[in-house]
């Protein structure tokens, strides 16, 4: 069970305080409603790149490490295709350092063009680094534009194209910052040895003058359902060849959510699933396989993705994967088998709350849901899972007419 007082400052601020005495650091993290999904598609790579820009400095502290640094704290974000994440730790005795580093930022961020070039030259080397010039890299570039036809999710976190990022301008830079860095617009969790009341008195020191941004009402286009296979086939410089398989799911506030995880449990978490006994272990179809989900917000997906062994055919690879499917939608899943996932999954959410840091994440996750306390009702949902909805879900998702086919070839392997 994790603790948690909460409560809302006048410019719309969601403060939620964690109190752990047993700790001596204290976390502050603050999560932006905003991702990839809220970019505009002729320009996509924004939310990301705003990642970079909010640790270039602020109006009145240049730079944002050094002070962090000489407090005995650490920091770091990330983007999703949901949210833009910042964090860091300190000592317990020196909270009020991340009060005022993070409330500054939100306040007055540096637009200097010289930090702007900086970080647009950092992203664009990212871009090409990690997903034009790194093996199977652009394997979310090609696919996600096959698998949603009308969502945000068509483009990964990094953006669509580079271009988008060379082209940006302070102007289109400044207009999304004042759209979705604000404080009605963001969740901040303070959470480790801290008090309170201590929370509550900073945060309307350093954050209570802020001014509130206009309400941001998201009308994302809708996915419609998938109502027919659909391929893509590939060839580049990689080692071997790659299968994708994906389906959509529900959203990860969805119900069904938890039996659709399961469901990709079961087909391929670790080596006692059924595509790795089944196709790694016993027939060397695939040297390594998985299953996995992507836990979007809005409905995301099951992701079946393998290496090909040297001497099998991706074609074959892909007909092996379908029986595995098949054979599950078929006979369904036991109870055995279900409450073995149940229990892995469980064990895993709760290892996860172990940190204070990662606590401070999920209750900034659950209130973004609009309900802190999912973060104590999770592991519940998962052992509520019955045989008989999760094998319903499976059918569902499953289903050949909700997949989209990757087909990544080798060239070495062709040649």
């Amino acid at each position: 069970m994790i603790e948690f007082k909460s409560f809302t400052l006048n410019n719309g601020l969601k403060v939620i305080v964690h109190e752990d005495p047993t700790t001596q650091i204290a976390v502050l993290n603050i999560l932006y409603d905003v991702g990839s999904r809220d970019e505009d598609p002729g320009k996509t790579g924004f939310a990301h790149l705003f990642e970079h820009l909010m640790f270039g400095g602020s109006q009145n502290i240049p730079n944002y490490d050094e002070p962090l640094q000489l407090a005995g704290g650490e920091n770091n974000a990330f983007t999703s295709p949901d949210i833009t994440n910042y964090y860091l730790t300190l000592p317990a005795q020196n909270l009020e350092t991340g009060f005022w580093l993070e409330s500054d930022r939100m306040l007055g961020l540096s637009f200097d063009p010289k930090v702007l070039e900086v970080q647009r030259k950092v992203v664009i080397e990212e871009f090409k680094q990690r997903y034009l010039n790194q093996p199977y890299g652009d394997v979310w570039l090609k696919l996600r534009p096959i698998a949603y036809k009308r969502h945000s999710y068509q483009w990964p976190t990094i953006g669509k194209e580079i271009s988008h990022i060379e082209t940006a301008t302070m102007e289109d830079v400044r207009a999304f910052f004042k759209k979705h860095y604000v404080p009605n617009q963001a969740i901040m969790v303070v959470a480790g040895n801290v008090r309170f009341d201590e929370v509550k008195a900073l945060s309307e020191k350093w954050f209570g003058p802020i001014p509130s941004g206009a309400d941001y009402h998201r009308s994302l286009p809708t996915e419609p359902a998938q109502n027919e296979k659909r391929f893509i086939s590939v060839s580049a410089e990689v080692p071997t060849d790659a299968l994708y398989m994906v389906y959509h799911i529900p959203g990860k506030f969805d119900e069904r959510y938890y039996a659709a995880d399961l469901t990709s449990d079961i087909l391929g978490r670790g080596k006692s699933s059924r595509l790795y006994q089944k196709l790694v272990r016993d027939r060397s179809i695939f040297s390594s396989i998985s299953a996995s989900v992507t836990g979007s917000i809005d409905p995301g997906l099951l992701v079946i993705n393998g290496k090909v062994s040297d001497n099998i055919s991706i074609e074959q690879a892909e007909e092996e994967v379908q029986r595995v499917v098949d054979e599950f939608l078929k006979e369904g899943v036991g109870a055995e088998e279900l409450e073995k996932v149940k229990n892995q999954a469980e064990a895993s959410l709760i290892f996860s709350e172990v940190e204070v840091l990662n606590r401070a994440m999920n209750l900034a996750m659950a209130t973004l849901s609009g309900n802190t306390n999912l973060v104590n009702e999770e592991a519940d949902k998962i052992q509520a899972v019955d045989v008989e909805q999760l094998n319903s879900v499976a059918r569902e998702v499953l289903a050949l007419n909700n997949c989209t086919i990757m087909h990544y070839r080798s060239k070495q392997k062709q040649k």
